[in-house]
């Protein structure tokens, strides 16, 4: 209800416009038949109004133009497609308005065609969309979407199907048993004992030693003499 108020509005005022705009620009001037010619030269006359009139009228004829594009910089983002909606509104005005100034010079006495006013009118209507159209017109699609069109044009949550799986965790490392050790059978891993030395061997050394040795024999020689 309130998507269809809105776009009947702005489809009236839009028509309002049209008329109006066909009585200003349309409207024959025969006292100015000899005076005007057509200018196919972006800035001829915006040169002329800065050097042959006089502030007030050049800047009469200027903001005449600009604000004459208004209305398609507030009414046409409620009409256009949301999708390249900057781009619909210039081209649109720039292509009523050539058309206009076609009809002009074709047709309308004491008018010419002036591509100064097409630029001056397109500059209009850009500078009205920035401004304040560029809003109204997101707001009036705000107002429009359904609930339905609100959840399509939100992204879809990834499904079972979709979701990534989650990474495996590696495997705890099983130990490794520690190989059995048996207890070292006695006398294993001792060093070996000394083996006791015999007493009467190292007395029987001893006395051999001494009885071999030549003071031994020389003291045995002089007992047996004195005996």
């Amino acid at each position: 209800m309130v998507r269809a108020l809105i776009l009947m509005v702005a489809f009236v005022a839009m028509v309002v416009f049209s008329i109006f705009l066909a009585q200003v620009t349309l409207t024959p001037s025969p006292a100015s038949a000899d005076l005007i010619h057509a200018n196919l030269t972006p800035g001829n006359s915006l040169r002329s109004y800065a050097e042959d009139y006089t502030f007030l009228a050049g800047l009469k004829q200027a903001g005449g133009n600009l604000l004459l594009g208004f209305p398609f910089g507030l009414l046409l983002p409620v009409l256009v497609a949301r999708r390249m909606r900057l781009l619909r509104v210039v081209g649109l005005t720039a292509v009523v308005m050539v058309l206009v100034e076609l009809a002009q010079g074709s047709v309308v006495e004491g008018r010419a065609f002036d591509i100064d006013d097409v630029i001056l009118n397109t500059s209009g209507a850009l500078l009205a969309y920035l401004l304040l159209g560029r809003r109204i017109g997101r707001r009036y699609h705000r107002l429009a979407d359904t609930p339905e069109d609100r959840a399509a044009a939100r992204p879809a949550p990834a499904g079972p199907e979709q979701a990534k799986p989650a990474p495996a965790k590696p495997a705890p490392a099983k130990p490794v048993p520690a190989p059995d050790k048996k207890p070292p059978a006695a006398g294993e891993g001792r060093p070996p004992a000394a083996a006791p030395q015999d007493d009467r061997s190292e007395d029987r050394s001893d006395h051999a030693r001494r009885r071999t040795s030549p003071l031994h024999g020389k003291l045995t020689g002089e007992l047996t003499n004195s005996h």
